[in-house]
């Protein structure tokens, strides 16, 4: 079965996901819009999709696009569209959607036309006039943008986000695809030490071990649409397998993740087990500005915004220590944060910023790379010379 689908992203990692599915899904027609990446495929793309994609929020298939500027028009044109080789007869399909800048703006209005439109047209498919809806679900969505509705249904379930191993979380949780989409943008693949001082819920390191061992995110849940009978369910098989045959558990390299919190130190603990990493990920409770940045590597790291976790001055003063502590170390750096004023506090200019969302959050990444040579290898350029 062709199938148009739809990714939607966090603000920013757009590329980062349009990358994966060129090079890693070997996709020719990928397209990164703002804030989603749409490409063609089959079952077996759809499955591969929801479980190899590091830092997508859901895939979702895109039934139809089409003007609707009254009720009968989004009438119409969801009517129009095949529910029928999707939803059986006993399938659940709710409704869910939002509008922006469109005739159309009451969500509730629009989600009963919705849901009678595919009631009626599923109705005169199988000669019913009542669904139960006691079968698997088909969530549907819809979008009505500027007076254009697109149409979709959700075959990921729970966001992509929830890959099985963080039942608990710490009080400000980094969303596990922004992990993943700064250690990408690191290009780190585990060839250097890695280092995370503010290791929360353990988030980074754990991220960063399963992509250094080609560990799919998805291996661990489900996804809805494997209930679907109108997918090949030897496509999610067939995808499963290829993603345990991809995965280097014995691959070892150096990852440490510290908290002040022993609590934190206990739960990243428990997180990494629970992904199958415990064995290549270190924990331990350190206190960050009291840390040796010396060495070579890379530091990750996601500090408190002053939103959740402490307030902004106290988020300010933290940041001023950490800068005192580790701002003129050798090691590479990508440092998360919501402050317009992190770089004056940390006391250095970035050497590189990107504009991410953490949740509904607005930050930038700060990437310092530039950096002079390593102590111990200016020793070696003198004792060479």
């Amino acid at each position: 079965m062709e199938l148009t689908m739809c990714c939607p992203t966090l603000f920013g990692l757009e590329g980062i996901v349009a990358d994966e599915l060129r090079f890693g899904g070997k996709l020719e027609e990928v397209h990164a819009e703002n804030g989603r990446v749409l490409f063609a495929g089959d079952e077996n793309t759809l499955a591969w999709a929801n479980l190899n994609l590091r830092c997508a929020e859901r895939v979702l298939i895109r039934l139809g696009v089409f003007p609707a500027r009254s009720f009968d028009a989004l009438f119409e044109g969801v009517r129009a569209l095949p529910w029928e080789q999707f939803i059986p007869r006993d399938g659940a399909f709710p409704v869910k959607g939002y509008s922006l800048d469109s005739a159309l703006h009451s969500i509730p209005d629009c989600q009963r036309i919705v849901k009678k439109a595919v009631v009626e047209r599923l109705g005169h498919a199988y000669g019913l006039s009542w669904f139960e809806e006691t079968g698997a679900k088909y969530q549907i969505q819809f979008s009505i943008m500027r007076d254009t509705a697109e149409v979709f249904l959700d075959t990921s379930g729970m966001g992509l986000h929830k890959r099985g191993y963080r039942a608990n979380s710490n009080a400000a949780p980094l969303r596990e695809t922004l992990a993943a989409a700064m250690v990408k943008l690191a290009r780190w693949r585990g060839r250097e030490p890695l280092l995370d001082p503010f290791c929360g819920s353990g988030t980074i390191a754990i991220e960063a071990a399963m992509i250094a061992q080609r560990r799919a995110p998805g291996l661990l849940r489900s996804f809805e649409a494997e209930k679907w009978n109108c997918l090949d369910a030897d496509a999610w098989r067939l995808a499963r397998e290829a993603a345990i045959d991809l995965t280097d558990g014995g691959a070892r390299f150096s990852i440490v993740g510290s908290d002040i919190d022993p609590a934190c130190v206990q739960l990243s603990m428990e997180n990494a087990r629970k992904a199958g990493v415990a064995g290549t990920v270190f924990f331990e409770r350190a206190d960050a500005v009291q840390r040796d940045y010396s060495g070579e590597g890379v530091v990750f790291a996601n500090p408190p915004y002053g939103e959740r976790l402490l307030d902004v001055q106290q988020a300010e003063a933290l940041y001023r220590a950490f800068g005192r502590a580790a701002g003129k170390s050798p090691m590479k750096q990508y440092l998360l944060s919501s402050d317009p004023l992190f770089e004056r506090c940390y006391g250095r200019p970035a050497d590189k910023r990107r504009k991410l969302y953490n949740g509904m959050i607005k930050c930038e990444l700060h990437m310092y790379f530039k950096h002079s040579i390593h102590p111990s290898a200016k020793k070696r350029e003198n004792a060479s010379k």
